[in-house]
């Protein structure tokens, strides 16, 4: 008798443990303890609380070098933005960097430190945009600027920086934007960006995914969307716009993200456009995985820049 598996050989088994490397097994322990140490919080859920998480926050970490705080602008567009170059040589590509916060906490200074290292360790330049915060500045404020940067990193890297080589990255609310900047600009037909990096985004704000019923009553949704009528408008929730034509990405999303089936879903959409993603999950992490000292983040980090330094720098 002829069975399936005669004819078309073993079937493919598609689950998490395959999505595993399994050289970060080791590292789940350690993680683990990590997490339960620290415990597990919400963000703000409400103006006041939301400001007096804003009052109470500490000046972020000074890079040494510090960044160059600059105004960039296209159209009648402008922005600020913080600028590291490595200090040895020419970059040799430039990074776009949109910091996270859930789309009202968060500043591009707070990334000083890592866009530092990333520099050095690259050899690239990283631009970190200053974006508009919710709620003061609601929808499309925040991405409004990050498109505006990137036109002007389009047109001004090579000059600029002596090269035309572009990758856009974030995490959480800045892999959103990072999304959307993409889509942007591929509906402008400015395919100036080689590669994109998005950690653990949150890509439906609409509370109609799996991942978006279990965050739908967050503050943040409220604050960043404002009164737009419709939630599920891909240019606020990414889940639903057409990928095609984007650029290589690389997703990094923890096991234990509240997030992560939406980061699956976000892989599947790409890879069925026909788009290079590389999606990597990591045991034990829960969302923020590379924002804390673990030895996961640690691993997941090493992973980035070696991704970053091939489709970038290479």
């Amino acid at each position: 008798m002829t069975t399936v598996a005669d004819r078309y050989g073993d079937p493919m088994k598609l689950g998490l443990s395959q999505l595993i490397d399994p050289r970060l097994i080791p590292l789940i322990d350690s993680t683990r303890a990590f997490y339960e140490r620290r415990g597990m919080g919400r963000g703000p859920g409400s103006w006041s609380e939301l400001r007096a998480v804003r009052a109470e926050a500490p000046s972020p970490a000074p890079s040494n070098p510090p960044a160059a705080v600059e105004i960039v602008g296209w159209g009648d567009r402008t922005v600020p933005v913080r600028i590291h170059v490595p200090g040895s040589a020419s970059p040799r590509g430039v990074l776009l960097d949109i910091h996270g916060g859930g789309f009202y906490l968060g500043s591009a200074a707070g990334n000083d430190v890592r866009n530092r290292e990333l520099a050095d360790s690259l050899g690239i330049a990283v631009v970190s945009v200053d974006y508009r915060l919710a709620p003061e500045d609601p929808w499309p404020a925040a991405p409004d600027d990050c498109e505006a940067a990137a036109l002007w990193l389009a047109e001004h890297a090579a000059t600029r920086f002596g090269t035309s080589r572009l990758a856009i990255g974030g995490f959480s609310a800045g892999a959103t934007l990072a999304m959307t900047t993409l889509v942007r600009l591929r509906d402008r037909s400015t395919a100036a960006f080689a590669a994109a990096v998005l950690q653990f985004g949150t890509y439906d704000l609409s509370g109609q995914t799996p991942s978006g019923r279990l965050i739908a009553d967050e503050y943040f949704l409220d604050a960043y969307a404002g009164r737009a009528p419709d939630r599920t408008h891909p240019d606020i929730s990414p889940i639903y716009a057409d990928p095609e034509g984007l650029p290589p990405v690389l997703i990094i999303v923890g096991e234990e993200d509240i997030l992560l089936r939406d980061n699956l879903a976000m892989a599947a959409r790409l890879a069925a456009a026909d788009v290079d993603v590389d999606l990597r999950v990591y045991p034990a992490a829960p969302h923020g995985l590379t924002v804390h000292r673990t030895p996961m983040a640690d691993a997941a980090l090493d992973d980035l820049h070696a991704w970053l330094a091939t489709h970038l720098t290479s």
